[in-house]
């Protein structure tokens, strides 16, 4: 049997085969994070236009619904005008100023946020997370003081949303091939591959790549409302399986060792053949 004739490896420059994924075992740390850097991109912009399709809308009908003089002073809402009341809404987010929480006002929104005397409260499918007010801050929460500065903040804000999300992509996709590192080397290992510790990490950090794509689409159909909360809540589960899969295959794609006994990486094959 002869071993497979030395080649220089492929190019690595496209996570959407499991060769492709393959291909990022041989390749330099810098090839690997460049192609991180954008995908990561792709789902902060969806992230980034989700927010401003879906919520930025409720956020300006809701400052500019605010009453004259309204504020947040020890940690207690002093509004100053109808309560309850349902300030804006859509199917995705909703804000509502019930002081005493006496559930007359309840939208179907995706996310709702209600600001009571002493604490905000955020709705969703899960349940509600009450959130204390800073007792130490002074929030002017009234239209002459929000508005200037929603104005001027909204595009910042969307700003460090995109940046956020890729450095916290960054860190879970660190970790996640770190975890999966090991998995990787022993199917490399039985199957007489070229892939050591660091080699396992860059195709386990390559291999995250088309859920995350997958992912980056799932949020921009929630936004256009053809996926449901809990359909997105099911295709974050579907995003790691994928990575599974090419997990699993792109080991098998990367090159035999020179001069391994291949016929005894298949125990069905028969004398000859591998």
């Amino acid at each position: 049997m002869q071993a497979e004739p030395n080649q220089p490896p492929p190019a690595a420059w496209q996570p959407f085969t499991a060769r492709g994924v393959a291909a990022f075992a041989q390749a330099r740390l810098g090839r690997l994070l460049t192609v991180q850097f954008l995908f990561a991109l792709l789902v902060a912009a969806s992230v980034a236009w989700f927010l401003h399709h879906a919520w930025v809308p409720v956020l300006d009908d809701t400052v500019n619904r605010l009453p004259d003089q309204s504020e947040i002073r020890a940690g207690v809402l002093d509004w100053r005008a109808a309560s309850p009341v349902l300030l804006a809404e859509n199917r995705f987010l909703a804000v509502a100023v019930d002081l005493d929480h006496t559930g007359q006002v309840r939208s179907p929104a995706h996310l709702c946020l209600e600001l009571g005397r002493h604490d905000l409260r955020v709705y969703s499918l899960l349940g509600y997370l009450p959130v204390s007010y800073p007792t130490r801050l002074w929030i002017s929460l009234n239209r002459p003081a929000a508005l200037p500065w929603w104005g001027a903040w909204m595009p910042v804000l969307l700003a460090l949303s995109a940046a956020l999300t890729i450095l916290a992509l960054f860190l879970t996709w660190a970790v996640l091939a770190t975890l999966y590192t090991l998995p990787v080397w022993l199917v490399g290992f039985y199957a007489n591959r070229q892939l050591g510790l660091r080699a396992s990490w860059r195709l386990a950090g390559a291999a995250l790549m088309p859920g995350a794509l997958f992912m980056a689409l799932m949020i921009l159909l929630h936004g256009l409302g053809a996926v449901d909360p809990l359909r997105l809540i099911l295709a974050l589960a579907a995003h790691l399986l994928i990575g599974w899969v090419y997990l699993w295959m792109s080991p098998l794609r990367v090159p035999h060792i020179p001069g391994a006994d291949l016929s005894h990486s298949n125990p069905f094959a028969t004398p000859g053949t591998t």
